[in-house]
């Protein structure tokens, strides 16, 4: 790997700021928002924020990354889409959770569902990522489909994974902060109280986890490279193709060698049978 202090560097950057992002989420619902429950009261709401920022930013984050991790590169692609399928899945499970508190909270409170841009973009991320986890497993991890239509769908997943992790994280600092508007009036959100400057700095946490992402996945010269078996048979299959190439010549340069050797042999036998006859008219 190329720069590989440079990838280290923003790795050990990036996973501590991303646990960050979830124990603040954690401190954040239990000091100054009283806990977690699943009783229909505000307790229940607060595992939205807690599974939200584990599952849909920082799991999703690892599992974006997963293919450059340089020490992962001798396992089997197989393997590695195993975890990256893994690691998503689990995401999508935590976001339906959360989804399902936080309508359940709404339900018991009698307060309106779905009526904030907030909670628009996040289930729409929330369909749209398992329409992308569905479509990878069934294109890129069973083995069905067949190389063509890998290649056509591989862009289109790269970009539609990045474009949703981006999605969750503006969608997760639209929820903060109207969460903080809604809970925050005695003081006002205005006054900087102490929960309003620890959600802010939540916020920047999650910010520059996504920002730490983007950079390591963009780089080009922290890509996997390529499965070694099928470069080696391609250029096994080339070799091949070249030598039965380079022998199909020789052999048509034979053919036509002996084809004239046996016309030049031919010629000579008449040029001598007609001096033979020459020789007995002369004698005779």
């Amino acid at each position: 790997m190329e720069s590989y202090r440079g990838f280290l560097a923003l790795l050990v950057s990036a996973l501590p700021v991303g646990f960050l992002s979830v124990l603040f989420t954690l401190i954040w619902v239990l000091h100054y928002r009283e806990g977690l429950g699943w009783d229909g009261s505000s307790l229940e709401f607060n595992w939205h924020p807690v599974l939200a920022v584990t599952g849909f930013i920082f799991i999703q984050g690892i599992a974006i990354i997963v293919y450059r991790l340089p020490w992962t590169w001798k396992c089997s692609k197989f393997l590695m889409k195993s975890i990256h399928a893994g690691l998503n899945g689990v995401a999508t499970i935590l976001a339906v959770i959360a989804l399902v508190a936080v309508f359940d909270f709404h339900n018991a409170q009698n307060i309106p569902n779905m009526y904030s841009l907030h909670s628009w973009v996040g289930l729409a991320a929330v369909i749209c990522y398992v329409l992308q986890l569905f479509t990878g497993f069934f294109i890129f991890l069973l083995p069905w489909a067949p190389p063509s239509l890998r290649e056509f769908v591989m862009p289109i997943h790269v970009y539609f994974g990045l474009f949703l992790f981006g999605t969750t994280i503006a969608t997760a600092l639209m929820g903060v902060t109207e969460k903080l508007f809604f809970v925050l009036k005695d003081p006002a959100y205005h006054s900087f109280p102490p929960e309003g400057v620890f959600v802010n700095t939540l916020g920047l946490l999650i910010l520059l986890f996504g920002a730490l992402i983007f950079w390591i996945v963009s780089r080009p010269q922290w890509k996997r490279p390529k499965e070694p078996d099928s470069t080696l048979l391609k250029s096994n299959c080339d070799t091949t193709e070249r030598m039965e190439g380079a022998v199909a010549i020789s052999s048509g340069n034979n053919t036509d060698r002996s084809d004239s050797e046996l016309n030049n042999e031919g010629a000579t036998r008449k040029r001598n049978s007609g001096l033979d006859d020459v020789g007995q008219r002369s004698t005779m």
